[in-house]
């Protein structure tokens, strides 16, 4: 049995039934009694459909980019706001 929660930073996690603590990719460590459940899943790979279904939810699709990819686009958006100044 797998429980399903959120971090603190509002990234939703899953750990084993039973342990005491998860950490967070953000670096908080997280006791998984004290957190509110919010799904209840019988094996891992349920947690991770779960998990990304819940991730795709709050935080729209579940497109990664690279770090490139990231600084062009941020480099893009810098260009198009000093373009509307103007």
């Amino acid at each position: 049995m797998y429980v399903i929660f959120r971090c603190d930073c509002g990234r939703v996690l899953y750990a084993k039934k039973g342990v005491a603590t998860r950490k967070c990719t953000c670096g908080k460590t997280i006791k998984v009694k004290s957190r509110r459940i919010l799904q209840r899943v019988e094996t891992a790979e349920d947690a991770t459909y779960a998990v990304q279904k819940m991730q795709e939810e709050i935080y729209g699709g579940s497109m990664f980019s690279t770090a490139e990819e990231f600084k062009q686009n941020k480099f893009l958006n810098q260009i198009d706001r000093k373009m509307k100044e103007l």
